[in-house]
This record gives structure tokens, sequence and C-alpha cells, in this order.
């Protein structure tokens, strides 16, 4: 993929780091050139010096041949026009904005573009490692509306089913690790001893899922 990163600040130089090294076309765009040296000699990718939602600037980094744009740099009000921009002019295929602000990333995931704020991640990421101990969350998807836990079967779900803690739009097993190899369950598939369960589970569910597995306080 040929992805272009609006800002080099840690978020956008970590993500320009993490796709270089799967091989990606990367084009990193930022007003200041200091940020951009950061990168270093080594980096693969490509370097532009302007302001990520000037129409040279964009065209200079190649947006005409993107198959993806992020806007991550510490601006909503940048990140905003140079998403749309992106989105609507120049129709990239896959356009992501970061948004500190939660209400304003959720006004433009509602219009259709994908947004990530940070604020609302790192909350329900601190809420779950706060009160979920027994659990072991790995991703949060979106803007942690949906998890993904990792969780060792527990002995009262021994010989249980998958169908057992399975709530349809709430809660899903994902994969079943066992004996070290992972594999995707059937909803009739048993639980054994020593099993690893992987699941994809709503925010607003997490509570039900404890008590599903006997882990809340009155189970």
């Amino acid at each position: 993929m040929k992805v272009i990163i609006m800002g080099c600040g840690r978020v956008g130089e970590q993500l320009a780091r993490l796709l270089v090294n799967e091989d990606h076309q990367i084009v990193v765009i930022d007003q200041d050139a200091d940020a951009l040296a950061r990168l270093g000699t080594d980096f693969k990718g490509k370097r532009v010096e302007g302001i990520g939602f000037d129409r040279d600037v964009l065209l200079q980094a190649g947006i005409l041949e993107a198959d993806a744009f992020a806007a991550a740099s510490s601006s909503d009000n940048a990140n905003i026009v140079a998403a749309r921009i992106a989105h609507n002019i120049f129709h990239v295929p896959r356009v992501v904005a970061r948004l500190f602000d939660p209400r304003r990333a959720e006004i433009y995931r509602r219009l259709g573009m994908l947004t990530i704020s940070s604020t609302t991640w790192g909350a329900e990421r601190l809420r779950e490692l706060l009160t979920s101990a027994e659990l072991d969350p790995i991703l949060s998807f979106g803007s942690g509306e949906v998890s993904q836990l990792n969780i060792e079967v527990p002995p009262q779900l021994v010989g249980r089913m998958v169908k057992d803690i399975s709530v349809p739009t709430e809660i899903v097993v994902v994969a079943i690790t066992r004996q070290g190899a992972a594999f995707l369950p059937t909803s009739g598939s048993q639980f054994k001893d020593g099993d690893i369960i992987h699941v994809a589970i709503l925010a607003t569910a997490l509570e039900r899922f404890k008590n599903l597995l006997g882990l809340s306080e009155g189970g």
C-alpha cells in the first residue's frame, strides 16, 4: 500500500516506522523539518515538508496514487480538514483521522469518516485494566467499544460449550488455543482444561461476560 501520514509527532513517527517495516510505501508530511529529521537517515519512506492539508503539498506527497491517508497531527482541526480533503476531494480509499475530542470523533464517525479518539480509547483501556484484573485485554477496536480478551478457561467452564458464553452482537469466541495451537471453534466446541479463550467483546458487555465466567463478585 501507498500510505500518506500527516503529522510526524510521536504517533505519526511510530506509525510510519511500523508501516515501513511491513514494506508499505510511506510518505510523511509535516511542516516542522526537525520533526521529519527524527525519522533518521535510515528511514526508507519519503518526507515532505509543508502543511498537511495544502493541496500542492498533498499532490507532492502523491495523494493521487495513495491507498490510505492518516491524519495524525496534534491538531484536531488540522486532522479534520486534511481527512476531509483526502476523502472528499481526492477520494483516497481509506482515510483515518486521529482526534483528541471524543465528541468530534463520534460526529465524524456518524458522517462515515473513520476516526480514533485517543482520549476515549485511553479511558476505556484504563477502565478495563482497573476493573477487570481477571481478564487480559490485548486489543481495542474503534474508540474502545470492542476489545479482544484472552482468558484461561476457568474450572467451571471445562466441558461446557462455546455457545454457553456467546451472546450475539456482544460476546463472540473467535478462537481457542489448545496445547499451543489455535483453532476456530464452532458453537458446539467444548472447552478443555488449559484452553486459552480469545474473545471479542463489547465494552458494555464486560460485566455480563464476567457473570458468564463466574468472575463477578456475586458469581
